[in-house]
């Protein structure tokens, strides 16, 4: 297939440190450009990653004729915006998460679907662990699901960090707990019917620190999860079915380019009946751009849209009216 060409939409971390790294390693797309409000920022990280044009504004990038899809890893507050933005421009758009900072700001975006593609970057989704587990609880082979519990947690107290700025869409739900709600929803293959938070705020930072919920799927089918921001970093998927569980091993930050593992265990509690599957080595980064381009290109279907997204937002939307409410609220 012809190459995509790729731009990126500002320095930020997550892109040049993990997201083009990954991107860089396909033979299926190039990334010709890089963006910052800086000139000499974006001509740094051109040279460091070897990107062929740097832009001194963002402006710029969207002008560049040479581009055919945008790589948006802005602060939360700005996602909808700039997507809508490089969507005027023709160019698609592989938005990051959160898309947005409620459902209602990311029903913007369905205004430009048809005109470009746009998805939101849970690059999780393309990882073989997941779609091996997927694939696993599709075969029967826990039983039916029943539960399935997720903790994910780091430490960061900087308050100069865009995670612990409130009004830049900071705190755990946003940052991590999107997670937690792809993962009900990505293996329940279904939406829940209702939600209820429990949330501990950073009196210095007002961001959720420590978000606790449970979310109902429906004929028994239940997502607990734990995030927190300040606390030992740690992640685990459980997927509990009523013959097996299945355990994800660093489902969300699985390291780039090795080997990763899914335990399955049949109850002995001791232990002595977990059986290890490794999954060949992969950079989901790399797999996640490649599913886009080959979307743009109409080599497949895209998988995930603006429905999804807003459908995940709306999840996000029902567990902060519960932390207002303290009641069940319906996403």
């Amino acid at each position: 297939m012809k190459k995509v060409v790729w731009g990126i939409l500002s320095t930020a971390k997550i892109g040049t440190q993990k997201v083009i790294p990954g991107m860089l390693k396909s033979p299926l797309l190039e990334v010709r450009a890089i963006a910052s409000r800086s000139e000499a920022e974006a001509r740094r990280a051109a040279s460091e990653l070897g990107i062929p044009v740097a832009h001194g504004s963002y402006e710029a990038l969207l002008a560049d004729p040479e581009i055919e899809a945008i790589y948006n890893p802005l602060p939360n507050d700005l996602h909808v915006r700039w997507t809508l933005s490089a969507s005027r421009a023709g160019k698609h758009v592989l938005c990051e998460k959160p898309v947005a900072l409620t459902a209602a700001e990311a029903r913007q975006l369905e205004a430009a679907e048809g005109k470009v593609r746009i998805m939101e970057a849970f690059m999780v989704r393309f990882h073989p662990q997941w779609l091996r587990a997927r694939e696993l609880v599709r075969q029967g082979a826990l039983g039916p699901l029943r539960a399935i519990q997720v903790y994910f947690s780091y430490s960061n107290e900087d308050a100069g960090n865009i995670r612990n700025q409130a009004d830049r869409g900071g705190g755990a739900l946003y940052d991590i707990g999107c997670y937690a709600v792809v993962t009900g929803r990505f293996f329940f293959e279904g939406e829940p019917r209702r939600a209820f938070a429990l949330v501990d705020r950073d009196p210095r930072f007002r961001t959720d620190r420590t978000a606790t919920a449970v979310v109902d799927f429906g004929e028994g089918r239940q997502l607990g999860f734990t995030v927190c921001t300040q606390c030992v970093p740690y992640q685990r998927v459980q997927l509990c079915g009523t013959r097996a569980r299945l355990e994800i091993v660093i489902p969300f930050n699985a390291p780039q380019g090795e080997a990763t593992r899914i335990l399955l265990d049949d109850g002995a509690l001791d232990g002595s009946a977990i059986r290890t599957e490794v999954v060949p080595e992969c950079d989901f980064y790399q797999l996640e751009a490649e599913a886009f381009s080959r979307a743009i290109r109409g080599e497949l279907d895209l998988p995930y849209g603006v429905a999804d997204a807003v459908s995940n937002m709306r999840v996000l939307d029902a567990l902060f009216r519960s932390e207002r409410s303290g009641r069940w609220e319906e996403p």
